[in-house]
């Protein structure tokens, strides 16, 4: 038997129980993963909470919880691509992520090898967030000499986001909460509160003027963006369904490329990226962990450890 997050009825964190489950095994074309950390993403309580988001995702109850993960490789089925048993990897598994084992198929869309000098906690942190950041800037053309709004610096994908573009040559300003203005410098931007009037502060903050933004919280940063007379084709947008208001473009985490990828672990290693750990729980506090992350307020992200 194995461990794994289950919910059979939608709700709050309080529907999320740790059950022993029937021990997965790799079948033909498919490789098992010991999992060692999983990341938590806003995405994940939206899933246990609401049946329509759910299925919209292709989950159903009963179910299990979760995508982010990272652990190494423990069974390597018939015919399985690209992967061997004892590699370390990280990946996705649409709720699936929070147990011992997650089974994926080969050759996958969503699993990486984990480089060397990255541990699996901070490996569990990048598919999403990571995916999500790179396919935003990417949408709105981000190139060196830009002057970027980031809307949602603070979290888990905004985290990314700025110190990426900040990578390419942007200059940042990110939008955020004032409680949270020291931890977007950190990152490297320049903070700016969000809420009514945020096209005036940015138009303060950026005398020579906004070039590009991406929004990765609902839709405030891109119609400041487009007050300030940024192109709608430079503006990017991940929490808007895929009708985003004014022309702008929607990006998904899937558009990111293995490049992207292979780009922020070489970041990593470098120092030059850092993916704070605002908590970290064992599984079996994951009802105290999705609460956390529930609340919005965390600096950085969430690692359940397994």
């Amino acid at each position: 038997m194995s461990r794994a997050v289950i919910y059979e009825t939608y709700g709050g964190p309080e529907v999320l129980e740790v059950r022993e489950v029937a021990e997965p095994h790799a079948g033909p074309g498919e490789v098992r993963v010991r999992v060692r950390a999983a990341g938590l993403n806003a995405m994940d309580g939206m899933f246990s909470a609401n049946p329509a988001m759910a299925r919209q995702f292709g989950l159903a109850l009963p179910s299990g919880f979760g995508y982010d993960f990272a652990g190494v490789i423990d069974e390597a089925g018939e015919n399985a691509e690209g992967f061997a048993a004892g590699e370390r990897v990280y990946g996705g598994a649409m709720g699936r992520a929070v147990a011992d084992f997650v089974v994926v198929k080969t050759p996958a869309s969503a699993l990486w090898r984990t480089p060397d000098g990255i541990g699996d906690d901070v490996a569990s942190l990048i598919p999403v967030a990571g995916r999500a950041a790179a396919a935003a800037l990417t949408a709105a053309g981000l190139r060196s000499g830009d002057t970027v709004l980031v809307g949602g610096a603070s979290g888990g994908t905004g985290v990314f986001a700025v110190q990426l573009a900040r990578l390419a040559g942007a200059s940042v300003i990110g939008t955020a909460s004032p409680g949270t203005f020291e931890f977007v410098r950190q990152l490297g931007a320049v903070p700016v509160a969000y809420g009514p009037g945020l096209a005036d502060r940015v138009r303060a903050l950026a005398p020579g003027g906004l070039t590009a933004a991406v929004d990765l919280f609902g839709t405030e940063a891109a119609e400041a963006a487009l007050a300030l007379g940024v192109p709608p084709e430079r503006i990017a947008t991940i929490a808007a369904g895929p009708n985003p208001p004014g022309g702008v473009r929607p990006a998904v985490g899937g558009a990111a490329t293995t490049a992207d990828m292979e780009r922020i672990t070489a970041a990593i290693l470098a120092g030059q990226l850092t993916v704070p750990i605002a908590a970290a729980f064992p599984i079996e506090k994951i009802r105290e962990a999705v609460t956390l992350q529930n609340g919005r307020h965390v600096h950085g992200k969430i690692v359940i450890t397994l």
